[in-house]
C-alpha cells in the first residue's frame, strides 16, 4: 500500500530474480544454505523509498518512560551501607598496618634516604605537608556537600566507599610487604614498642582518632610510604566531583582540580614520601575509579564474554553493588528534605518544569 506502482514492479521483479538465484543453488548443492542477493537488498530499498514518502508522523510523549528510567535507579541504602563498612573495616586495617610496619622500618641513621630525583632539584619547604592536608579537607569537604545535595547519593556513597576501601587495601598490601626507610632525614619517628600490645592499641585509637593527619597530631610512625594515602584522597575526591557534577561547569572542575594538583605537589616539596610513592598511588587510584565506572556506564561490558574486567577479583562485588543499576547515573541534584515549604519550592518547581519541557 506505501509503495507506487512502478516501484512495486521493480522490486516484486528484483525479488523473484533473487528466488531463481537460490533455487538453482540448492538444486546444486543439495543444501538449504541462507544467500543475501542483490534483489532482496533492493526490495528493502524500494520499500523504505516508499516508506520515506508518507512522513505524516505524530509524536507521542510517553511519561512511563520516564518513570521506568527512575524505577532503574533504585536506592538501595543497605548496600550503601554494607559499602561504608567495607571502606570504614580497610581504613582501621591500614592503622593496624602501619602500627606493624612502624616496627619494622630501620633507623635512618643505619639506613639512610633512598635517592630521588625530585630531592634532587627540589629543597624541602617545611609548610608545605600541611598545605596537602588543607588542600585534602578542602575537598573532602566539597564532596560531601555536593553528594548531600546530589540526587542517587545512595549510589554515588556506595560506589565512593567501595572505591576507597579497594585503594585502603592495596596499600596494606604494598606497605607490608616493602618497608622503604624514611625519604628524609627531617623525619621524626614514634619510639618503637618492641611487642607492647596495649600501648600499640592505643596508638591505632589515637590514629584513627585524628583521622591520619599530621596536623591533628594523631600521626607520629613511620614506614607507611608505598603508596601515598594523601594522594589516594587528594585524587580521587577529585574524580568523584567532576564525575557527579554538570560537564559545563568547567570552572568548578579546574578549581578542584587545581586544589587536588597542588596538594599532590606539596607532598614532594615537603619531602614526606618518595616520588615512586606518589605515581604509584595515582595509577592506581586513577585506573580502579575509571575501570569501575567504565563497567558502571556501558552496560554491554557487563555481560559481554569479550570483557577482560570481569577477571577482576572484586567484579562479584561491582555486580552486587551495580545489578540494578541499568542506566548511567544522570547528573541531577534535589533538596533531600521536606523542607523548606511548598512558598519557597515553587521557584524549583517552575524550573524543574521548564526543564522537563526541554527535554521532551
Amino acid at each position: 500500500d506505501f509503495s507506487d506502482e512502478r516501484g512495486g514492479s521493480t522490486a516484486a521483479d528484483s525479488l523473484s530474480a533473487g528466488m531463481e538465484v537460490v533455487a538453482k543453488a540448492q538444486q546444486n548443492t543439495g543444501k538449504a544454505c541462507p544467500v543475501h542477493t542483490p534483489g532482496a537488498k533492493e526490495a528493502k530499498r524500494g520499500f523504505r523509498k516508499a516508506l520515506g514518502r508518507h512522513t505524516d508522523y505524530v509524536k507521542i510523549a510517553l511519561p512511563e518512560a520516564k518513570v521506568q528510567a527512575q524505577g532503574l535507579l533504585p536506592t538501595e541504602w543497605w548496600k550503601t551501607l554494607l559499602a561504608f563498612f567495607y571502606a570504614a573495616f580497610n581504613l582501621v586495617l591500614t592503622t593496624v598496618m602501619i602500627t606493624v610496619v612502624h616496627e619494622r622500618v630501620p633507623a635512618k641513621e643505619s639506613s639512610p634516604p633512598l635517592p630521588d630525583k625530585f630531592f634532587d632539584y627540589i629543597d624541602r619547604v617545611k609548610w608545605a605537608f600541611t598545605v596537602t592536608e588543607v588542600n585534602g579537607m578542602v575537598l573532602v569537604t566539597i564532596w560531601l556537600v555536593q553528594l548531600f545535595f546530589f540526587k542517587y547519593r545512595a549510589i554515588a556513597s556506595r560506589r565512593f566507599f567501595f572505591l576507597i576501601g579497594t585503594l585502603y587495601l592495596y596499600r596494606c598490601v604494598t606497605m607490608y610487604i616493602t618497608t622503604l626507610p624514611v625519604p628524609g632525614m627531617h623525619m621524626t619517628c614514634a619510639p618503637k614498642l618492641h611487642g607492647d600490645s596495649q600501648a600499640k592499641l592505643q596508638r591505632i585509637l589515637q590514629l584513627i582518632s585524628g583521622a591520619g593527619l599530621s596536623i591533628t597530631g594523631s600521626h607520629l610512625m613511620c614506614g607507611d610510604f608505598l603508596y601515598s594515602g594523601h594522594t589516594v584522597m587528594l585524587t580521587l575526591t577529585y574524580l568523584f566531583i567532576k564525575e557527579y557534577s554538570p560537564r559545563s561547569f568547567w570552572w568548578y572542575h579546574l578549581l578542584c582540580w587545581l586544589i587536588s594538583a597542588v596538594g599532590v605537589v606539596c607532598i614532594l616539596v615537603a619531602h614526606e614520601h618518595y616520588s615512586v610513592d606518589v605515581v604509584v598511588a595515582y595509577f592506581i587510584t586513577s585506573r580502579l575509579f575509571w575501570w569501575y565506572h567504565t563497567m558502571a556506564n556501558l552496560q554491554t561490558l557487563k555481560c559481554s564474554p569479550n570483557n577482560y574486567l570481569t577477571h577482576t577479583w572484586w567484579n562479584p562485588v561491582f555486580n552486587f553493588l551495580e545489578r540494578n543499576i541499568q542506566t548511567s547515573v544522570p547528573c541531577s541534584y534535589s533538596w533531600p528534605f521536606n523542607w523548606p515549604p511548598a512558598c519557597v519550592k515553587n521557584p524549583c518547581k517552575n524550573y524543574s518544569m521548564v526543564q522537563s519541557a526541554r527535554e521532551e
